[in-house]
């Protein structure tokens, strides 16, 4: 089922299938809920499955000119009191882990566990920030469509380019969709993230951490030897996956994160 509340003066959408224990899956950057399609399905089998279009993606609007990670958990927490949900796991992909770290910190009794999924909890860097300025302008001059030729075919391992066509058509056609405003209002929003570096070590919520060999967005050797997890994290590694692995791994990913869930329920 897939309905719209008010939030914030605008709308959020969100699909909600499946039943027991409540995940929400958040999309990363230039995505909506459409992107998790497949991968829901098999989640819905075991739990019930949350997939909110955050503000200014997808069919979500667009609520200013800057979509603080803060804001975009807050749109989280409309959806889930809406749907009478107590608390629920979530498991945030790239973007979508920004907003779900900003989650934990502000409503951790809402959370029963956290899945930084191809995501960390460090801020932008310089060279990161200057990309996303490079993007703005872009979007501001009509040619967002470079952006999706760009960074979707990033977001693959490089062996995967040819055998998941399909799906990187309709991530593409996804990106092309996302409105310019709210690309602009995202990318305004993860550059003013903070640090959540020591909020993911010393949190007592269960955390798992899903991490692509390949990755050209976040490389493997980096967030491996950089991430500080709290005792008892799951580090899962996904051997033949870039940024993108619940397209290209998507049921080894899934069993991982029922596993996590089932143990931490």
């Amino acid at each position: 089922m897939i309905r719209t509340i008010p939030f914030a003066n605008t709308g959020i959408r969100f699909s909600d299938k499946g039943t027991g224990t409540a995940v929400v899956l958040l999309h990363g950057y230039l995505e909506s809920l459409e992107i998790w399609n497949s991968f829901a399905d098999i989640l819905e089998e075991r739990f019930r499955i949350i997939c909110p279009d955050l503000p200014g993606h997808g069919k979500s609007g667009i609520i200013g000119e800057v979509h603080s990670m803060e804001k975009l958990a807050e749109s989280v927490l409309a959806v889930i009191d809406h749907c009478g949900i107590d608390k629920c796991f979530i498991a945030g992909h790239s973007m979508g882990g920004y907003s779900g770290l900003a989650f934990m910190e502000l409503y951790p009794g809402r959370l029963q566990g956290i899945c930084l999924f191809h995501s960390h909890p460090f801020p932008d860097t310089r060279q990161t920030m200057q990309n996303r300025c490079r993007e703005i302008v872009l979007v501001k001059q009509g040619r967002k469509e470079l952006i999706s030729k760009i960074n979707i075919p990033k977001a693959f391992a490089p062996q995967n380019a040819d055998l998941f066509k399909s799906e990187l058509g309709k991530a593409k056609e996804i990106a092309i969709s996302t409105p310019d405003e709210g690309i602009i209002a995202c990318l305004n929003g993860m550059m003013a993230r903070p640090s959540r570096e020591a909020l993911l070590a010393e949190t007592k919520i269960p955390v798992m951490l899903i991490a692509g060999k390949h990755d050209n967005y976040i490389p493997f050797e980096d967030i491996a030897k950089k991430i500080r997890l709290p005792e008892g994290a799951r580090f899962v590694t996904l051997e033949n996956s870039g940024h993108i692995g619940f397209l290209e791994e998507p049921e080894k990913a899934a069993n991982e994160i029922s596993n996590f869930i089932v143990s931490n329920s």
